[in-house]
Formats: structure tokens, C-alpha cells, sequence
């Protein structure tokens, strides 16, 4: 059994993380709720009892086995090497530490093995990244990527409980014929589609476009996969899709990529063209697996093919494979 800590236990994925912890059965000895000083005395509960919120400034980490972060790069930067100094694994959900040399930045379906290497830190990669990886990682292991041209189309829960609302709010001012102020994001959200997430870098591409660029070569461990993507935000409140082009190596039919997806680890394929079934966000939230359809060949090109690929970002794409990394470090041996 574990003492297990949850780090922004109060906000969206956090939550997501207490939840999954319970589902999952993991073996938690003891749970600490931590959060910043507005939500001290906040009450969560787990397992049919309620925890109470306790501040994470001065929370002595010493007394955790595996630390589960969900509370943004800034703070992760000051607690986790904190945390990790003290004896506790951290498994980190920000983007503080995915690129670190020295930082396992791990998918289990996809490289369960870097666990064994952490140094106290193990990052938790982005949420398109995940859902992403985890569908073309078992094709890539027969036969290699070459490039990847990705869209995303992603709920605005991957902002947080306040985008969430601001659509709910926005949604409800629309339909009222009333005016719009938008806060979250920099215009209005509620029927309208944003080609921006995270801030503008070199370029013109996006912070998080490139986190799928180098996240994607690092958790593959192929550093010469070109990827090339487009983020964008839509008025979903749950559950992130993608359109993904990927060109192979080799030819690569249809019949043997819905085969091999359909005996991947984490993957469910619902691709039926003629009764219009095909991954929605709406029925992929609240699960675990990532969802691939609409998948065809590139007219163009019998080398590439197309796919639709659809996760819950709070869940596979953020808590659940945290926890599953806790997992992995107990299967393995260490924590």
C-alpha cells in the first residue's frame, strides 16, 4: 500500500486523478488532497470518505510515496524537485519537465520501460500527444513513420473548470441574444472554432503544435518522424479528436492497420462506414481507451493512410495515464 498525493486535487484533471485512482483500484495506503491556500478545507471524496483539501505551500512530501501534479508548470517547477528531494515520486501532468534529458516522458502503452530510468520526476506528456502516440505507436512498430500531418479539434476542459464555464455561460449568452466577453480565451468560444492554443513561437506555429512535434519523436524514440501540426480549439466540453495523416516506410493497406489497431493495447477501432459509425467525442468521454475510424488510404499515395482518432483529454489524456504510470512504477518495482 502507498501514501499517495494528488496536487491540484481541486482542479479539472485532479479531480479526474482522485477518481481514477479509486476506479482503478490503486493501492493507496493514504490520500493527500493538496491545493493552493483558496481551497484549503475544500472536501473530496474517495472511497466514501471525504478528504479534506490541505495547502501545498509547506506540505511536507516526505511523508508520500508517489506524487500525482496537476496544478501548472510554475508550480511544478518549485515543488516537484522539492518533492522528489524529499523521497517521493512525482509524476508530473505539466509541460515543466517533458523535455529534460534526464525526465522520462512516458505513455505505458507505448514505452512503459522508461519508468525504470526516473530520477525522481516522470512527466506526464500532452494530452493530443497521448491519444495520439498510443493509436500510431503499434503501427509504427511494424512498420516505421515517416510523417505525420495532425489536426486537432480540442475541448475547451483542456484549459480548465473556467473554460468550461465560460463556454456553459457564453453557450447561454448566445442563445439569449446577449453580448459575449470573452476571458479564458482570447475571443469567443461558444460556436466558434479557434486555430490557437497555447502561446505563438517561432514561426508561427503554436507552443502546444510543437509539443506534439517533440513529444511525439521522444516518447517513439525516433527522432526523424517529421510531424506537422495544427491545434485547435472547439466548443466541446470533453474529449479531444484528431484528423491524422501518417505516411509509412512501406505500403500499408487499410486491412492491416484496422487489424493491428484492433489487437493494440488501449485502442478500440469503431470504423463503419456504411451505418455512419465512427468516434465522437461525446461517447468517448469518461473512458479510458483511445478511439480510431474513419480510416482509409491516401488516393495520392498507398504508403499513407488517414485516420480519426478520439480520447477523453481529462482522463487517457491527462489522469488516467498519470495513474497509470503509478501503476507501471509499482509493476516494476520503483517506487
Amino acid at each position: 500500500m502507498y501514501k499517495v498525493a494528488v496536487v491540484g486535487a481541486t482542479g479539472a484533471v485532479g479531480m479526474q486523478m482522485v477518481k481514477v485512482l479509486e476506479e482503478r483500484g490503486f493501492p493507496v495506503e493514504k490520500l493527500f488532497l493538496v491545493a493552493s491556500e483558496r481551497s484549503v478545507g475544500r472536501k473530496i471524496t474517495f472511497k466514501g470518505e471525504e478528504h479534506e483539501v490541505v495547502a501545498l505551500k509547506g506540505f511536507d512530501f516526505s511523508a508520500v510515496d508517489v506524487a500525482l501534479f496537476s496544478a501548472g508548470s510554475s508550480v511544478s517547477k518549485e515543488y516537484a524537485p522539492k518533492a522528489a528531494d524529499a523521497g517521493c515520486v512525482v509524476v508530473d501532468n505539466s509541460s515543466a519537465f517533458r523535455m529534460n534529458d534526464d525526465v522520462p516522458l512516458v505513455v505505458p502503452e507505448v514505452n512503459p520501460q522508461d519508468v525504470d530510468w526516473h530520477r525522481g520526476i516522470i512527466a506526464n506528456p500532452n494530452c493530443s500527444t497521448i491519444q495520439m502516440v498510443v493509436a500510431l505507436n503499434p503501427l509504427h512498430r511494424i512498420n516505421r513513420i515517416k510523417k505525420i500531418v495532425v489536426s486537432t479539434y480540442q475541448a475547451v476542459s483542456g484549459k480548465g473548470l473556467k473554460a468550461m464555464e465560460e463556454l456553459r455561460v457564453q453557450s447561454a449568452d448566445v442563445l439569449s441574444g446577449k453580448g459575449v466577453v470573452p476571458k479564458e480565451f482570447p475571443y469567443q468560444i461558444a460556436f466558434n472554432v479557434l486555430p490557437h492554443i497555447d502561446v505563438f513561437v517561432e514561426d508561427g506555429y503554436t507552443k502546444e503544435e510543437m509539443k506534439m512535434l517533440n513529444e511525439t519523436r521522444k516518447i517513439m524514440g525516433d527522432h526523424e518522424i517529421d510531424v506537422a501540426a495544427t491545434t485547435v480549439r472547439v466548443p466541446v466540453f470533453v474529449g479531444h479528436s484528431e484528423s491524422v495523416w501518417v505516411k509509412f516506410e512501406d505500403e500499408m493497406s487499410v486491412d492491416r492497420v484496422k487489424e493491428i489497431l484492433m489487437r493494440a493495447e488501449g485502442v478500440v477501432v469503431v470504423d463503419e462506414p456504411s451505418a455512419e459509425r465512427y468516434p465522437l467525442a461525446v461517447d468517448v468521454a469518461g473512458r479510458d481507451e483511445v478511439f480510431v475510424g474513419r480510416i482509409r488510404r491516401d488516393l495520392n499515395d498507398p504508403s499513407a493512410v488517414l485516420m480519426w482518432v478520439v480520447a477523453d483529454n481529462l482522463r487517457k489524456g491527462a489522469a488516467t495515464n498519470a495513474v497509470q504510470i503509478a501503476e507501471l512504477l509499482v509493476k516494476r518495482g520503483k517506487i
